[in-house]
């Protein structure tokens, strides 16, 4: 199939797995052309089946903001027309699945899209009054829905009280590429061999609570020396730096900023932190999982349908770092116990969320939406 994504191109969940739903879909076979106002973060594969098309945006002075959400389904009506399009995938409902919306209009309803929620874009942008309508006109209309996890999907129906169908296709993780590495020169960059390694791995917003990842290092250090990688940017950094000089561990803390490789980063730590006030699923918490990393995060969201707490992953109430430092401790402090919950979680991700998996769900939906939207299914055209 000839496959159009829209995403975030930026450090955040969504856009990373439209980016990798991608990548993995043109080694399938597919062809995939990303539209988006820039390139996204981890499209860094060189497939000949993979291609970028850039939204820009003229700035008239007429207009106080940008008119992207145009200028976006104009390119959308542009790409589909020049590569033959069969089905557009946008990520994130405002203002993608809009754009698709009227893109399609455009092309005289000759052009599917799903749509697929990864959390905020409900749980936040969502209860906006401001967006709550255009949000629930955009869910409505789409004619396919996905979501990241059966909590965000009733979420969706609970707050938008949808009534089309929605399929929950959850994040997946390439377990070739994120997986069980034994790489002392890397770690002993970071840590010497006596010490854990703790890892913390987000956009640094509110929402993800980075500033709990300071207590829990601090607190643990009193029993257990560990270090603390922090990996991203965003609005709490700077609070994250001042906290850590402020409980006298600035120097046991490493900010290592945004980066497009994570698997090494994950595969070398010992604890993975995901302390969020709230998560749609947890994807970062899946890739550390895949490289045998056990997970210490907030019972919230979606993460228990991808944690299963003792056994590979400790869940804790949101904002009780007491609770999050005795997870971690029981841990690190416990050999044995260590290694089993470490080699389930590489399990979990391997039985449960590998690529393998769930890219032919999206496949198998993709061939329905488009088999609703064409009149003659066998004119779409197919690997």
């Amino acid at each position: 199939m000839r496959i159009g994504i829209t995403c975030y191109p930026t450090y955040g969940g969504s856009g990373i797995v439209a980016t990798e739903l991608g990548i993995e879909l043109a080694e399938r076979g597919h062809e995939v052309h990303f539209v988006t106002y820039a390139n996204p973060i981890r499209l860094s594969a060189e497939s000949p089946r993979v291609h970028y098309h850039e939204v820009e945006v003229t700035n008239y002075p007429l207009f106080q903001f940008p008119p992207y959400a145009l200028a976006l389904a104009s390119r959308m009506v542009e790409v589909t027309e020049s590569a033959k399009l069969d089905l557009l995938h946008v990520h994130y409902a405002i203002p993608h699945s809009i754009s698709a919306m009227l893109a399609s209009q455009m092309l005289d309803g000759r052009l599917p899209f799903i749509t697929t929620l990864h959390g905020t874009d409900v749980t936040l942008v969502g209860n906006d009054p401001s967006y709550f309508p255009i949000t629930k006109f955009a869910i409505d209309r789409s004619p396919g829905v996905t979501t990241i996890s059966e909590y965000l999907r009733k979420r969706t129906v609970d707050v938008f009280g949808v009534t089309n169908g929605i399929r929950v296709i959850p994040n997946f993780v390439n377990c070739d590429l994120y997986r069980v590495v034994q790489d002392d020169g890397l770690r002993i960059r970071y840590a010497p061999p006596d010490e854990k390694i703790l890892i913390h791995l987000s956009n640094f917003r509110p929402v993800k609570r980075p500033l709990d990842c300071i207590h829990i290092l601090a607190r643990l250090n009193k029993t257990i020396l560990s270090r603390l990688l922090m990996v991203g940017d965003g609005p709490e950094r700077g609070p994250c730096e001042s906290l850590a000089r402020e409980l006298g561990v600035e120097d046991r803390v490493e900010f290592l900023s945004k980066q497009l490789q994570v698997a090494p980063l994950l595969a070398l730590a010992d604890v993975f932190l995901l302390p969020s006030e709230q998560e749609g699923f947890g994807l970062a918490a899946l890739e550390a999982m895949a490289c045998g990393v056990p997970t210490v995060a907030s019972d919230v969201g979606g993460i228990p349908e991808l944690i299963t707490p003792g056994e590979d992953g400790m869940l804790c109430p949101v904002g009780d770092t007491d609770a999050m430092t005795d997870a971690c401790a029981a841990l690190l402090g416990d050999a044995d116990r260590y290694e089993t919950v470490a080699g389930a979680a590489r399990q979990t991700a391997l039985t449960r969320f590998c690529a393998s998996k769930i890219i032919p769900r999206y496949e198998e939906y993709y061939r329905e939406v488009c088999g609703a939207a064409t009149p003659d299914a066998a004119s779409v055209s197919s690997v």
